[in-house]
């Protein structure tokens, strides 16, 4: 391992780095609870359904994994030569340059903060919402939103095995409970089985471009499955082997669910059900065809499904911020690994601090938990991760076009440019369509461009403008640590 060690580190010898043995099926619940199952089914289907392509809106999460699934034939192909592959900024590094690989940390540090805290406001809202309903009694989002993120620090402060068990038994059960819906609904859809949400002329209707950000928003978390390679139990086989997994189970489940969710209101019914209230429809659903008992385990594993979803990302963003320190691009002291939990407990407590000063700044300004806080930025990490993944895309092109160390054509290049195509495609729909997801209108009254737009859309070009700064200071004032940088941020 390359680390940029302090003085003292090197005289106590090399530090503690993070272990484990998680295998490909952890890891996948490690992520996929990051996708949040059943807040997607509820939450997200209902609104792409309504807001973007009504009844065609399940084929694009059809769609979506045909995409990453290209992108990620091309990830899998360089991992396989890379020193220690990581993160997309390690492949970006060795594809594209130190200084390009440090901007695609930071926007990758964007894109899990701001679904990160976007989630935040939502489980804050739900909780402060099913208290009210059932006592009466009515405590402000921000304190349940600061609840959670408490127990979310105590659970990433501690091993990673702890972590990956808590979100196996949360994920198996919003998953059983979607599942069970989907099987009722064969046997009882209104209108009968149908085909009707794949038909070209359903995906191409309403706002494609809405409903496209809400399905690669779904899958946001399955590429940090490399993330755990210092915890997993074969990395070489075992990160890879959980890339395709992660992208083919989620694409196959929200798929099939979303199209249940179509059949069990019958397309003919469908977008006015959720026009009625997106935000209920799993629930009434649930109620319909599984009754009062369904509806409310749905809505408890809905809350957990939020908390499993915040926890993962928690995860996440504590190793993205110990490969940066052990860099040398962040502080020090978040390359720490405890000396028991064998966790990067340091970046933990930074990562709560950080997510709790954040949540107290959307409650002073009284923003809305869910139509500003969890909108507005599921928006800005669903843009700022496909520019993300398209770079990487870029990155894998040029590694292989500049070392010839895999003559595979479809591996290094065709899979890998299909891939970025479809991820630029999705960008520019998404861009185009922004103005709707986070409400911003013109002078008239109409969607369109205006300052609220341009803020969000400015934080994906600021944070890796930040990182391009960071590499040049670098450079200029350490070159020796810049030589390193690759290598380092790999570790």
């Amino acid at each position: 391992m390359t680390t940029l060690d302090s003085p003292a580190e090197a005289a106590a010898g090399s530090p503690r780095a993070l272990s484990g043995s998680l295998g490909a099926t952890a890891i996948v619940f490690m992520v996929v609870a990051a996708a949040s199952p059943l807040t997607v089914v509820g939450g997200a289907a209902p609104l792409g359904i309504l807001l973007g392509n009504g009844v065609g809106f399940p084929a694009l999460y059809a769609v979506s994994a045909v995409i990453l699934l290209l992108f990620s034939v091309g990830l899998a192909a360089m991992s396989r030569h890379i020193p220690r592959p990581g993160a997309f900024f390690t492949y970006v590094g060795y594809g594209l340059g130190r200084s390009t690989g440090l901007a695609a940390a930071w926007i990758a540090m964007l894109t899990y903060t701001a679904i990160q805290v976007s989630v935040y406001g939502y489980i804050g809202y739900i909780l402060s919402y099913t208290l009210a309903t059932y006592t009466g009694v009515s405590l402000p989002w921000w304190l349940f939103s600061l609840l959670v993120i408490g127990v979310a620090g105590v659970l990433g402060y501690r091993h990673i095995d702890l972590s990956s068990k808590v979100l196996a038994v949360l994920l198996i059960a919003e998953v059983g409970v979607v599942v069970v819906l989907v099987v009722v609904v064969l046997f009882r859809a209104p209108e009968g089985l149908s085909l009707a949400p794949f038909a070209p002329t359903a995906i191409a209707s309403g706002s494609p471009g809405v409903g496209l950000m809400f399905a690669i928003a779904a899958f946001i978390g399955f590429e940090a499955t490399a993330i755990f390679r210092d915890e997993a139990r074969d990395p070489h086989k075992t990160i890879p082997r959980a890339t395709y997994m992660a992208v083919i189970g989620i694409g196959v489940f929200y798929t099939v669910a979303s199209w249940g969710l179509v059949m069990a209101w019958g397309p003919s019914g469908v977008v006015d059900a959720a026009a009625a209230d997106p935000g209920s429809l799993i629930l009434r659903t649930m109620a319909t065809y599984l009754g009062n008992a369904g509806e409310i385990i749905t809505n408890v594993l809905l809350i957990t499904s939020m908390f499993a979803c915040v926890l993962s990302f928690h995860n996440v963003i504590t190793r993205y911020q110990h490969s940066m320190a052990t860099a040398g691009v962040l502080p020090e002291r978040l390359s720490g690994v405890h000396h028991r939990h064998l966790s990067p407990h340091v970046s933990s407590l930074v990562q709560s601090a950080t997510a709790a000063v954040l949540v107290v700044v959307f409650a002073l300004f009284q923003l809305d938990p869910v139509l500003q806080v969890f909108t507005w930025f599921a928006g800005v990490a669903t843009l700022a991760i496909a520019i993300l993944m398209a770079v990487t895309s870029v990155a894998v092109i040029a590694y292989f076009t500049r070392t010839r160390i895999d003559r595979r054509l479809w591996n290094t290049m065709v899979a890998p440019a299909l891939g970025f195509v479809g991820l630029v495609l999705s960008a520019v729909l998404i861009v185009a369509y922004f103005p709707i997801m986070v409400g911003d209108v013109d002078a008239d009254g109409a969607p369109g461009f205006g300052g609220l737009s341009w803020f969000l859309l400015a934080l994906v070009v600021v944070f890796p403008l930040a990182g391009y700064a960071q590499a040049a200071w670098i450079r200029a004032r350490r070159p020796a640590a810049y030589t390193k940088l690759t290598d380092a941020i790999a570790a």
